[in-house]
């Protein structure tokens, strides 16, 4: 289940059920909203603002099971160590892992890959890590910038729908998201890290939300209808390596 931030929010409090601790966000909204986040499962209820705490209670001691094993999913999924962007270091692109190569020449900045292990920075001497991995992250965009137009004009005419904008940015619990009223669309750039599968079934995903708001059945069906597979791809999305954060609320 998904938390939109479509509305203002008027309340935060923290209430523990069963030893888990869950922040209790209360808003002018019409439906309770679950959602268990990276990267070590926090728990989160967007709740209306007539809901009581204690039905707030009840309903995450409903979903307790898979609240675990959402948290349990998070604590084993592997973590990249906070990146030095030196030689050696492991890297992904669309699913594959490649260790880097630095290279320090007088020239612009750029990335290449090299063969099916290698992938080469090119940077100018004295160049910070800090600068080193501004320069894949804009290589990264890059590629999804290429990757992304094809799986729209793709999907937009089986799926009946429009865009009227789209975008790439960095999020940390999402994989995109939709605003079904401007009809934008924006994905996440750690896409670009994931299988190509994955990026499209992030494409469809979000492109359905401009038929169907919500998570609903509508809108399961629909996306059972459009990509069958759907399940084994989020099964990829949610093993693949998440990139290092320093995670802040």
């Amino acid at each position: 289940m998904t938390l939109r931030n479509t509305k203002v929010t008027t309340e935060i409090h923290h209430l523990t059920v069963s030893g888990i601790q869950v922040e209790v966000i209360r808003k002018d909204i019409k439906n309770l909203h679950l959602g268990v986040y990276p990267p070590s499962g926090r728990v989160r209820v967007a709740a209306p603002l007539v809901v009581s705490d204690e039905a707030v209670r009840l309903a995450v001691i409903g979903k307790l099971s898979w609240i675990r094993r959402q948290k349990t999913k998070f604590v084993r999924q592997p973590r990249q160590s906070q990146r030095e962007m030196i030689n050696g270091e492991s890297h992904y692109f669309l699913g594959q892992r490649y260790r880097l190569r630095v290279h320090e020449h007088d020239a612009p900045a750029r990335v290449a890959v090299r063969g099916i292990a290698s992938l080469d920075l090119f940077v100018r001497p004295g160049t910070s890590a800090g600068q080193r991995e501004a320069v894949l992250l804009r290589w990264y965009r890059e590629q999804l910038k290429t990757l992304i137009p094809p799986l729209l004009e793709k999907w937009q005419p089986i799926l009946g729908v429009q865009a009227a904008a789209w975008g790439i940015k960095k999020m940390k619990t999402k994989w995109g998201s939709c605003n079904p009223a401007s009809r934008r669309v924006w994905f996440n750039l750690e896409l670009a890290k994931k299988p190509v599968q994955c990026l499209e079934y992030i494409v469809v995903h979000e492109l359905v939300h401009l038929l169907e708001r919500h998570h609903n059945e509508r809108f399961a069906a629909l996306i059972e209808t459009h990509v069958p597979h759907w399940r084994q791809y989020r099964e990829m999305l949610s093993q693949a390596p998440l990139g290092h954060e320093e995670w802040k609320y």
